[in-house]
């Protein structure tokens, strides 16, 4: 099954010349099924690029997906044109009387700040307690995955002496979990990130289980059920050179950066580096995509009751 985007998003095009199932509104409302309704709370600053990247992998699945793209209300955009995000995205204040079987929370360029220093703060609070009454499933990433652990467990976030950036290899901490089928025992993870969240405190904390941890990163993926959430501070979703986007933004811009770990072949930044988590990525997000559609209620308006 397909997954449905606006025939104009950029989206569309990338993916249906990648072999990805894509559909039209219109070819969707004559079909005689219920799509599941999956929500992109973007709020990267490259949004076309991160679009793609969560499209591309809960569009891989066997099910109809029905995608809308949300942004914070007062927030704007400073890296993607306004007509862009006018056509394609709506505030979180028009959305949030509807409900979504599925919703993502994208990481931010902010991991500097305490979270209550952000400036959309209170509005993202309130979008994490409308996830408790209009959302079956919340999946939090990066920066949106840490920001939700705090804000309903009161974890601190700390902030490393140096960055964690490359690829580090994880492990399978938890096997049986349907969000982990088919997983190998352990596999590398996209990181980049300033900030951590210690595995103490994910451990000490009543309602949170790690299911993906690495020895040199700390925890990764984290279920709450409790609150019907996943959270992930890692980056399954990276294309095979966005680490490499963002090492050569730093090389040119002069900041100090440390070749990735792990990425480029023998750590040469003038090799291609190659793609080695994207069969993982496609397993994660599938098997949420799965679990959502085999719990979730058929009537829409049953969702959070």
């Amino acid at each position: 099954m397909p997954i449905t985007l606006p025939e104009t998003l950029p989206a569309y095009d990338i993916l249906r010349s990648e072999g990805v199932m894509v559909m039209s509104p219109g070819r969707a409302a004559m079909q005689d099924i219920r799509p599941l309704r999956i929500g992109l709370l973007n709020l990267m600053p490259k949004k076309i690029q991160t679009e793609n990247q969560f499209a591309r992998l809960i569009g891989a699945t066997p099910l109809q997906i029905d995608f809308h793209l949300i942004r914070m209300t007062e927030h704007q955009a400073k890296n993607t044109a306004a007509e862009h995000m006018e056509a394609f995205y709506r505030p979180f204040q028009e959305v949030k009387e509807e409900r979504f079987d599925g919703l993502i929370i994208t990481g931010a360029p902010v991991e500097h700040l305490p979270f209550e220093e952000v400036t959309y703060w209170d509005e993202l609070r309130e979008v994490f307690a409308w996830t408790q009454t209009h959302v079956h499933s919340t999946f939090g990433v990066c920066w949106g995955g840490m920001a939700m652990v705090h804000h309903f467990h009161g974890v601190r976030k700390d902030v490393l002496d140096a960055k964690a950036f490359g690829c580090f290899t994880h492990d399978n901490l938890a096997p049986t979990s349907p969000y982990l089928r088919g997983f190998s025992d352990d596999f590398v993870i996209p990181v980049s990130r300033w900030t951590e969240m210690n595995g103490g405190d994910i451990a000490a904390t009543p309602g949170l289980t790690t299911l993906l941890g690495s020895e040199d990163v700390g925890p990764c993926l984290i279920e709450d059920a409790a609150h019907r959430a996943l959270y992930i501070f890692n980056h399954f979703e990276y294309d095979s050179d966005t680490l490499k986007q963002e090492y050569d933004r730093d090389v040119a811009s002069g900041t100090p950066i440390a070749v990735p770990t792990n990425y480029y072949p023998k750590d040469d930044p003038s090799r291609p580096p190659r793609n080695r988590w994207r069969s993982h990525a496609h397993l994660l997000y599938g098997n949420w995509i799965n679990e959502i559609y085999q719990s979730t209620p058929y009537d829409l308006r049953d969702i959070g009751a």
